[in-house]
């Protein structure tokens, strides 16, 4: 270690764990944050997976949280080299007679578009995207508190505390509409017929027209770097490549906080945790995994609609309905044979992430928690069905399962990338149910990863609430 003591630790480098790193650094505490890997950044790390000068995103690519976080939002992060882009459409969505539900920045040119259903989205989305600074400062902490905003709260609790089928079924006529907000909703790795999912598609649509869904100059990494520059500027150390497997292994500190899911920290600091809380932490249930795609292309996806040429981020699932099916599958433990597919394309925006005429994409879709069977032929063939030709444009392919997930990353749980299941119940009790959900029964030690409220994202909140909590307890 760098030093025999410090007022706080930090074990893991995501998001979460810098956000808590830099909160307790700016009150001029002594701080460092240690990490397993060589490099920095958990979820918001970039490498060349495929061929040289191609470089692609390890897990998270498409930040709207990131750019719509409260503290993030706070950090002079632009002049520590993060330069957010903005596609000309944060989000296409297409459909099999060659067009495509798109979501603009505007609500109602996006409404515009829904045909049958322009008034009806317009409706829904208009007062959540007028309100979004207000109703992202309820979202991004614990759901036990006590509401700053309880009317414009209280009415998103209307449409969002239900499920995705019910809202569309009850608001929307058309494919485009439905196709479009259950893409949003697939988001929560939930089936649509269960709650909270439309939450998330309002949520995710909500930021889509407020803060766009924007990708990092360079890639995910430029994040994190721009996180450590901050951290850096206020005094905090970095220890990369250092595993930690038991408290005893770090310095002296009157705070330690984990960037750790449950079982990680049963592992690190079982030994310390009484037996009830163990076995609460041991009730924590994990969500469906990942099997990812990063591909080097010749060219850019030939895509049918040709709108989707010009969005950042594609839904590849097809119809409401179909989309339904593949979550329900995956629910329920199987594969599905049309998956859902999350599809990012940020060369079409930025030329540092390829060589001149070259492209990356990266695509994922959602499989049962641990699964190792290769979904590369399913989700080629979906990407095909909207764009033909797709095959013949990849150059080289990077393929990550469950298993490989989890191996770069222990906070990956069998692939799950969102820190556990997000239902109803693990939204309120994340990962058990208490008012400060934080901190241990160990005088000291709090957790901080997506684990805790509000879950899964890059947005830091859940390091900045675990250290606000450290520093109300042991700095007062």
């Amino acid at each position: 270690m760098l030093n025999t003591s410090y007022d706080g630790v930090v074990v893991g480098s995501g998001p979460n764990g810098l956000a808590a790193a830099i909160r307790l650094a700016q009150e001029r505490l002594s701080v460092l944050l240690i990490e397993a890997n060589d490099s920095i950044g958990g979820g918001i790390r970039s490498a060349e997976l495929t061929l040289p000068g191609f470089i692609h995103d390890v897990s998270s690519a498409v930040h709207p949280l990131g750019v719509g976080s409260p503290f993030f939002r706070r950090l002079p992060l632009e002049s520590f080299g993060l330069t957010w882009l903005q596609p000309e459409l944060p989000l296409a969505h297409p459909l099999d007679d060659s067009c495509a539900a798109i979501l603009q920045r505007s609500v109602t040119a996006t409404a515009a578009e829904l045909g049958a259903d322009q008034s009806a989205y317009e409706r829904l989305m208009a007062p959540l995207a007028s309100n979004w600074e207000n109703l992202t400062a309820e979202f991004l902490r614990p759901l036990l508190h006590l509401p700053r905003h309880p009317v414009q709260l209280g009415l998103f609790g209307w449409h969002g505390l239900q499920s995705a089928a019910r809202l569309v079924d009850k608001r929307f006529a058309a494919d485009p509409a439905r196709a479009l907000f259950g893409g949003l909703a697939a988001h929560s790795f939930l089936p649509l017929e269960k709650i909270p999912s439309a939450a998330y598609g309002l949520v995710l649509g909500m930021l889509g027209h407020s803060v766009g869904w924007p990708m990092p100059r360079g890639g995910a990494q430029k994040i994190a770097d721009a996180l450590a520059s901050v951290l850096r500027s206020l005094g905090g150390e970095i220890l990369p490549g250092c595993r930690i497997d038991s408290l005893s292994q770090l310095p002296k500190s009157r705070v330690i906080i984990l960037d750790v899911t449950p079982r990680q920290l049963l592992r690190i600091a079982g030994d310390k945790l009484p037996l009830s809380y163990q076995r609460r932490l041991g009730q924590f249930r994990y969500g469906p995994g990942i099997f990812k795609i990063d591909y080097a292309l010749n060219g850019p996806i030939p895509w049918a609609a040709q709108a989707c040429s010009r969005a950042g981020t594609i839904h590849v699932g097809g119809r409401f309905e179909e989309i339904a099916t593949a979550e329900r599958a995956v629910a329920q433990g199987q594969i599905p044979e049309r998956p859902f597919i999350l599809l990012a394309q940020p060369s079409l925006f930025d030329t540092t992430r390829a060589p001149q005429g070259r492209h990356t994409a990266w695509a994922y879709c959602h499989v049962p928690n641990g699964s190792s069977v290769d979904m590369t032929p399913s989700i080629e063939r979906q990407i095909e069905r909207f764009a033909p030709g797709f095959r013949d444009q990849i150059l080289a392919r990077h393929t990550t399962n469950c298993a490989q997930l989890e191996l770069a990353n222990a906070n990956l749980v069998g692939g799950d990338i969102n820190g556990g299941s997000a239902d109803l119940w693990q939204m309120v009790s994340r990962p058990i149910l208490s008012p400060a959900p934080y901190r241990t029964p160990v005088p000291g030690l709090y957790l901080c990863s997506s684990s805790t409220p509000p879950g899964g994202g890059v947005h830091g909140m859940c390091g900045f609430h675990a250290a606000q909590t450290a520093l109300r307890d042991c700095f007062r």
